[in-house]
């Protein structure tokens, strides 16, 4: 496995202009719509405060681990309505190291039951590599990694505008969401190197289904779809919850992961929430799987009035 991973590193880096993909794997995602869509943010009518935290692959050195930390709230002027958020991201996967802070938008317009949502978000993405972590492992009987002039030597930073577009239908029921990432291609610069980031696409859809209609219990099927038109990840899901406040389901990431999922809406507008994802690849014979927990706090605030106005969050 080191030397599969230290083979990738230095091909990537023998060329001058590099081309990868870094954006994050989340698998309670439908909790977060807005981390991939800024056309997401202000959905529900509330103002919603979410955190998640992702270990990757337990078991492998420097397989990676994931904070993003996001805040939104919808806002209604005149007879517009809107959406506007800040979205933070700490993500690390073996020497490289990926942050991005970005303010979202979403204008609104209200279509039969749903609304429709058209949005975008601005901000600036910093990729490193930890060249001085990098250590003398022969690949092969002739090649070194610390010996290769391709290969910085020393830790680099750079940073880059990125902007990312999306447009968003949710209603009562269901919701459907596309976007795009990284739509200006970024490019940062690391000495004599440059480093691109390519765009990704998402395609993602839930839809709340209550059966029998009298019960308490509603199924939640959803599902995401990522591509660079090279390669594409498949996410298909199912949790039911029960009473608005207890959830349990399934995911399954194709040729990746079976995913298990629980979490509970607490009284005050707080959501918990767990995952647990078991890998269905040769992974699984160096890694116990990967785990993610996730914070979500939802709430009204009513200018004009002393106390504030808690509700607990319903998310498709």
């Amino acid at each position: 496995m080191k030397k599969t991973v230290l083979s990738i590193i230095m091909t990537i880096l023998s060329l001058n202009t590099v081309f990868s993909q870094l954006d994050i794997q989340l698998s309670q995602y439908m909790f977060h719509n807005s981390s991939f869509n800024p056309a997401a943010v202000g959905e529900g009518g509330l103002i919603q405060i979410t955190g998640q935290h992702r270990i990757q692959w337990v078991g492998i050195p420097n397989a990676g681990q994931t904070t993003i930390f996001s805040v939104n709230t919808p806002l209604k002027i005149g007879d517009s309505y809107n959406g506007i958020g800040f979205s933070f991201l700490n993500d690390k996967v073996g020497q490289f190291t990926n942050q991005t802070a970005h303010l979202q938008y979403a204008f609104k317009k209200k279509i039969n039951s749903g609304m429709l949502s058209i949005g975008a978000d601005l901000g600036f993405l910093s990729i490193g590599f930890n060249g001085d972590s990098v250590r003398s492992i022969p690949i092969g009987d002739y090649h070194k990694l610390t010996e290769d002039t391709e290969i910085p030597k020393t830790s680099v930073t750079g940073m880059s505008l990125d902007l990312n577009v999306g447009v968003y239908y949710s209603t009562p029921k269901m919701y459907a969401g596309i976007s795009y990432s990284h739509l200006n291609s970024p490019t940062v610069e690391w000495d004599l190197l440059e480093y691109s980031q390519k765009g990704l696409m998402y395609l993602t859809g839930g839809y709340n289904w209550i059966y029998p209609a009298d019960t308490k219990y509603v199924i939640k099927p959803s599902t995401l779809l990522k591509t660079d038109f090279t390669t594409f990840q498949l996410d298909v899901s199912t949790r039911v919850e029960y009473d608005n406040k207890y959830w349990g389901g399934l995911s399954y990431r194709v040729q990746d992961a079976i995913v298990v999922l629980a979490g509970i809406n607490i009284s005050g507008g707080l959501s918990i929430g767990y995952s647990y994802d078991l890998p269905t690849s040769k992974i699984i014979t160096v890694s116990s799987g990967s785990h993610e927990v996730m914070l979500v706090y939802s709430f009204e605030y009513i200018f004009g009035n002393k106390a504030s106005k808690y509700k607990s969050i319903r998310i498709l």
